[in-house]
């Protein structure tokens, strides 16, 4: 039997879920298929972190929807390729079929994740078109960008790379590492990466409650490494030689997404993306 995929990857597929079930509409993503994958059990939802993280829920589908937004407008614009970084139970090809069935899709995260999401997306009926390609792989350990061009990666096609809930988990030096492989992209290409901002940067309410995450993450065997100020991951990109650099945060996400909500959906501080071309 096929090891389930890891709690990250499960918990980020039942927020998003839980945001239909739960919140008020218009619904900033409406996305359930993992939720019908997992099957979870009776009582899910009353369980401490799902019950008490409805700031951290926001902020799950306010980027969420802000990748696939990004993901649409540069396959319109006419990239040939999506990679997505920490794929995990995304949906994205089987919500939008017929926009994906237009480029090449590359799904990397981890071997168990991968096996597990492809057994019951097949048990559920999905089909696995030949234009999604599932590359397993450990971040820290091996190299992404070779198995991704062992699965077919074309280095010439121009190409949207999204990464979210990788680089909180990364050294600095695998960080790095991960930002010069994608200065190897086709020229025209984009790259949207997710990083995490220090606790002391925080808004105070969100504070207490990323200290548990950070104590639970190091309990659990899989520790926080990477913390970072917006100003360092900005000099970082220009270093490294990356064009047309910009960043969005929470509050840029406020404005996009959830202004005017009948609720008090408001998403939780803390998480940037660096956006930026080859």
């Amino acid at each position: 039997m096929t090891k389930p995929p890891d709690n990250t990857a499960v918990r980020t597929a039942l927020w998003r879920a839980l945001h239909v079930l739960t919140d008020n509409k218009p619904y900033i993503i409406e996305d359930k298929i993992g939720y019908d994958l997992i099957k979870p059990e009776d009582g899910w939802q009353e369980l401490p972190d799902m019950k008490y993280t409805k700031r951290l829920r926001a902020s799950i589908v306010a980027r969420a929807r802000f990748v696939e937004d990004l993901a649409k407008e540069q396959i319109e614009k006419g990239v040939k390729q999506y990679v997505l970084l920490g794929a995990g139970l995304d949906s994205f090809v089987q919500r939008n079929t017929e926009i994906s069935s237009k480029i090449d899709i590359y799904e990397v995260d981890q071997s168990d994740t991968l096996a597990w999401k492809e057994e019951k997306l097949i048990a559920n009926s999905y089909k696995i078109s030949d234009n999604l390609h599932f590359v397993p792989v450990n971040f820290e350990t091996s190299s992404w960008w070779d198995e991704l061009l062992v699965k077919g990666f074309d280095i010439r096609q121009t190409t949207f790379v999204s990464c979210t809930g990788v680089t909180l988990y990364l050294t600095k030096d695998a960080i790095i590492d991960t930002l010069k492989k994608m200065t190897a992209l086709a020229s025209g290409s984009t790259i949207a990466i997710a990083f995490y901002l220090p606790l002391e940067q925080l808004d105070e309410e969100d504070q207490p409650l990323m200290a548990m995450s950070i104590k639970g993450a190091a309990a659990s065997g899989t520790p926080f490494m990477s913390f970072y100020p917006v100003d360092e991951i900005v000099k970082l990109a220009e270093e490294i030689g990356f064009k047309e650099i910009q960043t969005v945060s929470t509050k840029d996400m406020m404005e996009r997404y959830f202004k005017n909500r009948a609720d008090d959906l408001i998403p939780a501080s803390g998480e940037f993306f660096l956006i930026a071309s080859i």
